[in-house]
């Protein structure tokens, strides 16, 4: 398959400067961009939100057939009018100097108490393009679900993480139902309901 040319997609920073800083990072840039039918833009601002690189895992256990998720509360679902406490896979912050798949490892430990094995990478997405630098690479993680669940997460973080496995089906059966509404979960479960059989033959 030939990758689509586009043409004129270019971008200048004018300026930048800090606009808040708090616990995250708000940055006002200052942009000049290609236009499509040809020229260039006038110089917009936006204002960026700046948190660092996320990754993300989905421990998947393939002799049991079994996921596991976990729920803590989040204030931008209360704030968006959404349920305060969300299902999502494990996930974190990539630290400087660490790898994405050294940070999911450790998360998943702290997060969940799970030991990720083998690692397949699933995607990497921009979570809000328009207003956030962040992006998130996710992967699915081997794992042993037998003895999985219970609670976690570091307290000195203000973490209460309540860790749930799950037969797929049943998580792909929330997904439909609307019961997950974090888009990096979705992503991982609808891509391992397309390739499941191939993890399946391949981590046996």
């Amino acid at each position: 398959m030939s990758k689509l040319e586009l043409t004129n997609e270019t971008v200048e920073v004018v300026r930048k400067e800090l606009a808040f800083q708090g616990h995250f990072r708000v940055t006002r840039y200052f942009f000049r961009h290609g236009l499509h039918q040809g020229g260039q833009s006038d110089i917009i601002s936006r204002e960026v939100f700046e948190r660092g690189q996320a990754g993300a895992v989905l421990p998947y256990d393939p002799g049991r057939d079994e996921v596991v998720l976990i729920r803590q509360f989040r204030a931008g679902a209360y704030v968006a009018g959404h349920h305060p406490f969300t299902w999502e896979t494990v996930a974190g912050i990539i630290e400087d100097g660490e790898t994405a798949e050294a940070m999911v490892r450790r998360e998943a430990v702290e997060e969940s108490g799970l030991t990720i094995t083998d690692i397949w990478p699933i995607q990497n997405i921009m979570l809000t393009p328009g207003a956030c630098s962040e992006a998130c690479r996710i992967f699915l993680g081997r794992a042993n679900t037998e003895n999985a669940g219970g609670i976690f997460g570091l307290e000195a973080e203000g973490e209460n993480i309540f860790v749930k496995v799950l037969p797929f089906s049943e998580a792909f059966a929330m997904v439909e139902r609307n019961e997950v509404d974090n888009a990096v979960t979705v992503v991982a479960l609808q891509w391992l309901a397309l390739r499941r059989d191939e993890v399946r033959r391949r981590w046996s």
